[in-house]
């Protein structure tokens, strides 16, 4: 079994000591864990400019750039199939960081010149993405370029960074965001249990605060996609289900493992799956439960993760808000543009596969 996932983040956030770590962790726990550089610190270490003012330079500097990410990922998952013990796979930053340093029209120019789009770079590639916030935010005492050479940012323009790297991978099914509101071994641990969690081995809970909510307004830099669930019969005591997640005609698909251990609490599993594996297991739906069809809205409010979703089938008067590793309710800092009707954690009536019942 190969993960790939991402580590991404501002300007001295901590992933060096945090690859270190992961590397150290998952390995006495039996994974092979490979780790992909990050690839624009060599091109600007090899003397690449990315300041030049000739864009046509720079694009394709960016295009080379892109190349040589998947490249470097896709050959440590070459060596990976060749290996029986499970493999982890990390990469310090990934697709989607080319795009927080990028205006509008030379991301959509280099999507051209490549033949892709955002759901091939952001939702198809990787498991899950950790984003450790810039020490910027919240532990200004302890931002320091000094560990890397390639670095010259001000605190501020550290901080814009990591606004747009966040906003760059918002829409990711499995985004965490890890902030400064701890000590740094503590930050360091909560980014190996969200990796555990996303590899199914110790600490691999997951816990949902769910709300039935009203929007009142605009969500600022949301991103919207839609998901088609179907429940699949169940194996060994695992609910299953299909998930097909798209936008703008592009779809990725994954299936899910899930055994709900406590009301809010539950053993959870996901692979992606291609398109061929997708149609084959839609023969063996749950004819007790229909397919649910929704608009999922994801955003960033004060560095906890929302997902916030409109049922289309069956139709909801409400919508269904979901924040994940939130221990309790006093944790979660809801937006104001969020009015909200009740609080439905653990409340069997709210969970997706209930609302699936015909």
């Amino acid at each position: 079994m190969i993960t790939k996932i991402v580590l991404t983040g501002g300007p001295c956030a901590g992933k060096t000591t945090a690859l270190a770590r992961i590397v150290d962790h998952f390995s006495n726990m039996g994974f092979q864990v490979f780790t992909v550089p990050e690839a624009a610190t060599l091109f600007s270490q090899s003397g690449i400019n990315f300041q030049t003012d000739n864009r046509e330079l720079f694009l394709e500097s960016e295009r080379q750039l892109m190349e040589f990410q998947i490249e470097m990922e896709e050959r440590m998952e070459h060596i990976a199939n060749h290996i029986e013990k499970p493999v982890l796979i990390v990469c310090d930053r990934g697709t989607m960081d080319l795009k927080a340093y990028l205006d509008n029209q030379v991301w959509k120019s280099l999507l051209e010149m490549l033949g892709m789009n955002v759901v091939e770079l952001r939702d198809a590639r990787y498991a899950a993405v950790i984003h450790m916030a810039t020490a910027a935010k919240g532990a200004e005492q302890y931002y320091t370029l000094s560990n890397n050479a390639a670095r010259s940012e001000t605190p501020e323009l550290a901080r814009d960074i990591d606004d747009r790297l966040m906003q760059a991978w918002t829409g990711h099914p499995h985004l965490r965001v890890v902030g400064n509101d701890c000590t740094f071994d503590e930050k360091i641990n909560r980014v190996l249990k969200e990796i555990s969690n996303v590899l199914g081995v110790p600490q691999p809970i997951e816990i949902e605060r769910k709300y039935l909510v009203d929007v009142e307004g605009e969500i600022p830099n949301g991103n919207t996609c839609e998901i088609r669930q179907t429940y699949l019969k169940p194996v060994d005591g695992m609910e299953r289900r299909l998930r097909m997640r798209g936008e703008n005609g592009h779809n990725v698909y994954f299936l899910t493992s899930k055994k709900r251990i406590a009301a809010d609490r539950s053993y959870e599993f996901e692979r992606k799956i291609d398109v061929k594996r997708y149609k084959e297991l839609l023969q063996e739906a749950n004819l007790a439960k229909r397919t649910i069809v929704k608009q999922r809205c994801c955003f960033l409010w004060k560095n906890q993760y929302f997902e916030l979703d409109k049922f289309i089938e069956p139709p909801m008067p409400h919508r269904l808000l979901e924040i994940e590793d939130a221990e309790n309710a006093a944790t979660v800092n809801m937006p104001p543009f969020v009015k909200v009707i009740k609080d439905v954690t653990g409340d069997p009536a709210y969970m997706n596969s209930n609302i699936a019942k015909l």
